[in-house]
């Protein structure tokens, strides 16, 4: 005989999910209310696991609570399409959310290897003192005043002169630029079409995309970040925008740019 109801430690088993995370699905309304038998036990049916199934993948894919219930109601009407719609959207937000905690945290990690290097350089015999870089920061390296990628030495694949790989604007100017490129790039999610180059990415853009914007934010990336050089580009294949920088400065390049496909 096939068991058409489970009690909370089978369903436990089955889905992944422990029995103090079902009673807590169940109090906010991810999980029906289930029915109990004469001992008090709860009983489920057979379709929570397909429910449970379901909200474990939305958590997969970094869903919150209330966005799992918000799929939950499209999940209730029966029809995959509207599901899929939904968590497409949600899915693209999260990559572009991802992008940007990348970046930021990719220029974080070289602020961390710059003062890590500047911290070795001087190492006083005593007491430390104003240029040990224990409790001090130069004006060179304070994140108020600017966003460092790192003071290393590097030659531009540009150009034959040497470019650090550093970032001159305040730390409120480069957030705001983050941000930016982060909004044009996700107004063109749908269509964007990234390739390998030498020495970066290209973003290939729809002929809808704002080439005045585009070279707004190309012009004033590179007055900040010399490192970085831009070329944009217009032929049958839309709006190019290729993006070239020395080795060391490739990971900043795919995380504000993307990873080519």
């Amino acid at each position: 005989m096939v068991t058409s109801t489970y009690k909370i430690n089978e369903v436990a088993r089955r889905s992944g999910f422990t029995p103090a995370t079902l009673r807590y699905y169940e109090d906010i309304g991810l999980v029906p209310s289930v029915t109990r038998t004469d001992s008090g036990y709860r009983q489920y049916d057979v379709g929570v696991l397909d429910r449970l199934a379901f909200i474990a993948r939305a958590k997969q894919l970094g869903c919150s609570l209330e966005e799992t219930a918000d799929l939950l109601v499209a999940w209730d009407g029966g029809e995959c399409g509207p599901i899929q719609d939904r968590l497409r959207l949600l899915v693209a937000s999260k990559a572009d959310a991802a992008e940007k905690q990348i970046a930021e945290l990719t220029m974080l990690r070289v602020q961390l290897l710059d003062a890590g290097t500047a911290l070795a350089g001087h190492r006083p015999d005593g007491p430390c003192d104003e240029t040990c870089g224990c409790a001090t920061v130069s004006a060179d390296t304070a994140p108020a005043a600017s966003v460092r990628f790192t003071s290393k030495q590097i030659t531009s694949p540009a150009a034959d002169e040497d470019v650090a790989i550093a970032c001159t604007a305040t730390a409120q100017s480069a957030t705001a630029a983050l941000q930016e490129w982060a909004d044009l790039l996700a107004a063109q999610h749908d269509s964007i079409v990234r390739s390998a180059i030498a020495g970066g990415v290209r973003v290939q853009f729809a002929p809808r995309v704002d080439v005045g914007e585009l070279a707004r934010l190309t012009v004033a990336e590179q007055d900040c970040c010399r490192f970085f050089s831009f070329a944009i580009t217009v032929d049958r294949r839309g709006v190019g925008l290729e993006v070239v920088a020395p080795n060391d400065a490739l990971p900043i390049v795919h995380a504000l740019f993307g990873m080519p496909a």
